[in-house]
């Protein structure tokens, strides 16, 4: 095995442990000191902050080869992405089974009402739809540039996250904020390669 596929591994497997750390020390609180006098909202607050911030380290991916050069890190992008995914899907399973006890009335009438649970569940459902085709014989099916104007729906995806972060929040609160911020940041920085194309094409001229 090459050097370049050793530490493609070591950091997979890293990825693999930091990921799933999160879940795990949640069962750790179930199974050994419980989840505070509101157990169902400390879950999903608790799994909807995990899914933002693997998220938001999903899009950080190609901000950071552009800064740094590192186009190994492309490698890693999928499996994060995935995983901002499964805890996603982790967030609304403790809105349905925890909160509302399969109650689709009451989930449709919250989906319907409450403009926040609204954009929560556009974001869900594009994050689904990107795992979905995450996969090579998908990618291959509907070819690349069909592909990546899909995954384009994952800054959407992001943009409606942060929202319903911030709305969650009754008043203002900075962390939601916080986090807005830091998304801005990584897509802003995705204009780095097109606004020197710019540069170029204005000097060339």
């Amino acid at each position: 095995m090459r050097a370049e596929d050793k530490i493609f591994w070591v950091f997979k497997s890293i990825i693999w442990a930091l990921c799933l750390l999160p879940l795990a020390w949640l069962i750790w609180l179930i199974l050994n000191q419980g989840l505070t006098a509101n157990p169902a909202e400390f879950m999903n607050r608790y799994l909807g902050e995990w899914a933002i911030r693997i998220l938001w380290v999903a899009l950080a991916v190609t901000p950071v080869k552009i800064l740094t050069g590192w186009k190994q890190a492309l490698r890693f992008r999928r499996l994060i992405g995935l995983f901002a995914s499964f805890y996603v899907v982790l967030h609304v399973t403790s809105y349905v089974v925890v909160d509302q006890y399969f109650d689709w009335t009451a989930i449709w009438n919250d989906i319907v009402k409450r403009v926040y649970i609204t954009v929560g569940m556009a974001s869900f459902l594009i994050l689904i739809a990107l795992a979905a085709t995450s996969w090579s014989s998908i990618v291959k099916r509907l070819g690349g540039k069909v592909w990546k104007r899909l995954h384009q729906g994952v800054y959407l995806a992001g943009i409606m996250a942060a929202i319903h972060f911030i709305m969650m929040r009754k008043g203002f609160q900075i962390e939601p904020f916080i986090y807005a911020g830091i998304l801005a940041a990584l897509l802003g920085t995705r204009l780095v390669p097109h606004l020197k194309k710019l540069k170029k094409k204005a000097a060339a001229a």
